[in-house]
């Protein structure tokens, strides 16, 4: 099953990392919040933070996607974390797992549409994309986390906080040889940009070009409404492939985001008016969630100030 963006509005979390490290005190090393997956209590506290926000999606009748905490479950970041090739297949297939679990769940307590997903982040640093990649040698290197995605049942996925083009089509060509559906977010800068400097309108056509439009859809994600409301106003038919959000709720730039020693929160209420702003101009954007600084408090914002029964055209 994959979303229906096309008829009414779908939810996902918030900011898994941010509110694990600030709110609930779990140390992440290097972010990777899939190391909880690797323990029964860790696999507890998961179950209960997607289960928050799958509620709040009940609630207003949305559906839902259930993003496994796979972003940083790839080859680089394993090794400097210690896990080789065998152990990343197995956190990635336990990480679906969980998500099909979840959703089963779920959707059977109460019958609306929910999908199973799971993240893929970048080779690098997301913010400064010191090394780059080319499109072959992306694909080369995301493939064995898409295809143990596959191998354990995921029903697509969701590349995040990409900073460059080229290593967005080698995870689409990735998915596309393994038969998985994708879909890719880029971040955006202060200024409007991807930390790479293109814009998002030459990013979109970079990849739709070199991949036969193959990605599901495109998202923003890690960057605040104010920084790339603008963008979506630039013409083009790009616009309509930017269907998916997940903004931080804190206005600083990703510099200081990296360097502050404390949660940046922002207005959950203020953030929601923000995407209802966003929403009626742009009625296609279908998929809400949040990144840095957001949780539970900015996805139940969020979902009261958007008209969840609302079909979308």
């Amino acid at each position: 099953m994959l979303p229906d963006m096309d008829c009414g509005l779908y939810l996902t979390d918030a900011g898994i990392e941010t509110t694990l490290i600030f709110l609930e005190n779990v140390p992440l090393r290097d972010f990777a919040a899939f190391e909880l997956i690797e323990t029964e209590e860790g696999r507890e506290r998961l179950k209960r933070y997607y289960r928050r926000h799958a509620a709040i999606a009940a609630a207003h009748g949305a559906g839902f996607v259930f993003e496994a905490p796979t972003w940083r479950a790839s080859a680089d970041w394993g090794d400097r974390l210690g896990y080789d090739a065998g152990d990343l297949r197995r956190i990635n297939g336990r990480g679906v797992t969980l998500m099909r679990e979840l959703r089963d769940t779920h959707a059977r307590e109460t019958g609306l549409p929910a999908v199973v997903s799971a993240t893929i982040g970048p080779r690098g640093d997301g913010y400064v994309p010191h090394v780059t990649m080319t499109a072959e040698e992306a694909e080369t290197y995301h493939r064995p986390q898409v295809r143990a995605l596959v191998e354990a049942g995921a029903e697509m996925a969701t590349a995040l906080t990409l900073p460059y083009p080229e290593e967005a089509i080698g995870i689409a060509r990735a998915a596309a040889a393994e038969g998985l559906p994708i879909a890719l977010s880029f971040t955006i800068e202060t200024d409007g940009r991807l930390p790479s400097g293109q814009s998002l309108a030459q990013a979109v056509g970079a990849v739709d070009a070199a991949t036969g439009q193959r990605p599901l859809y495109y998202m923003i994600n890690c960057a605040h409404p104010d920084h790339f409301r603008a963008v979506l106003d630039e013409p083009g038919p790009w616009r309509r492939r930017v269907r998916a959000l997940r903004a931080n709720a804190s206005r600083m730039s990703h510099a200081e985001l990296d360097a502050a020693e404390t949660l940046d929160d922002g207005d959950p209420v203020e953030l929601g008016a923000l995407y209802a702003a966003l929403r009626h101009d742009l009625p296609w954007l279908s998929l809400l969630g949040g990144c840095c600084g957001t949780d539970h408090r900015h996805i139940a914002a969020i979902a009261e100030a958007c008209d969840t029964r609302q079909t979308i055209s």
